[in-house]
């Protein structure tokens, strides 16, 4: 596993240090909190070796599996010919995109289908993959019309325009300006009644990276599950099965930190089958404070954590115990 997650530490980084060249008059917060987004798989990398100590080699494997199952999780949506409308706007450029992964060798069939295919059917994330969902799906909940993105958090004025944040000036492999896609394409027409059910659910899923849900959606893992739960609502998935779905998603991208909250539940007896998913995705499990209260309460408390927090109201003296930063 660990090799898996510094896989996606390149990948990531590769993804976002293109903004340092693109544009040196951005704000050096919003550089330096892309940075600090590219670095968040340091952490997992280092912190999954040896976890919970204490704990038996055995029952780390199994608690794993639990968490991050080997086979990967079916993900209930289709993603059709996404891969090749995100190419044809502009919003991913093909040959960045592809040049990435290919300098590394990992640029699969499956990534190419997904990417320049029409007829691609259910997606499956798996450890080695989910950085590169991340991506797809990132792109596809920054470029997708919704009003989220048009009247939410993100065009605040307090915070200086939704150009400032990593999830919009991180995002450098597109063709043009990001925000030149920035909730501009209908790649997803919702219902007015699905409209309603992704700002629910986006408003009960947090991320440890920072103090915000995804209705705020200021760094990529923010932008990427609102990709996420637009395209699941569109096809029409429950509300409960997107609840679960976001659970084994966020496992993937968070490995550490819910491999911690895993034993947490398990010292309180409830194994990770029998979770509430829409629980453990809410602020006092997900959230940056909420995750450090869970990791102060379990061997994994004892471990270094590094990285800083990226929800406003985070103060100096506290992102030590966080996993890493990605919004202003």
């Amino acid at each position: 596993m660990v090799n898996e997650i510094e896989q996606h530490l390149s990948e990531q980084k590769a993804v976002l240090s293109a903004a340092v060249k693109k544009d040196h008059t951005l704000a050096a917060s919003v550089l330096v909190s892309s940075i600090i987004l590219a670095g968040a798989w340091i952490y997992t990398a280092e912190s999954t070796v040896g976890f919970a100590p204490g704990r038996g080699e055995t029952d780390l494997s199994k608690l794993e599996e639990e968490v991050l199952p080997s086979k990967g999780v079916l993900l209930p949506v289709t993603w059709d010919d996404l891969g090749v409308k995100l190419v044809n706007e502009g919003v991913i450029d093909a040959e960045k995109f592809r040049t990435i992964y290919a300098e590394r060798d990992s640029f699969t069939d499956e990534y190419s289908d997904l990417l320049l295919e029409n007829n691609n059917g259910k997606m499956t994330i798996t450890a080695d993959n989910s950085g590169y969902l991340l991506n797809l799906f990132w792109a596809l909940g920054l470029a997708n019309k919704n009003r989220i993105l048009d009247e939410g958090e993100m065009t605040n004025p307090a915070y200086g325009g939704a150009e400032n944040f990593a999830s919009t000036a991180g995002w450098t492999i597109a063709r043009g300006d990001a925000m030149e896609h920035y909730s501009r394409h209908a790649f997803i027409a919702l219902t007015a009644e699905q409209q309603v059910l992704v700002e629910k659910v986006a408003k009960g899923i947090y991320r440890q990276c920072c103090g915000n849900s995804t209705i705020f959606p200021d760094c990529n893992h923010g932008m990427a599950m609102l990709g996420l739960l637009e395209l699941m609502a569109s096809q029409g998935v429950s509300e409960k099965d997107m609840w679960e779905t976001a659970l084994a998603v966020n496992a993937y991208w968070f490995p550490d930190n819910y491999l911690t909250i895993a034993t947490y539940m398990k010292g309180r007896g409830v194994e990770w089958s029998k979770v509430d998913p829409q629980e453990i995705l809410g602020a006092d499990y997900s959230s940056s404070r909420g995750y450090a209260n869970i990791a102060a309460e379990t061997a994994a408390s004892s471990r270094k954590q590094n990285g800083s927090g990226c929800s406003l109201e985070d103060q100096p003296g506290e992102r030590g115990r966080q996993q890493v930063g990605c919004g202003i």
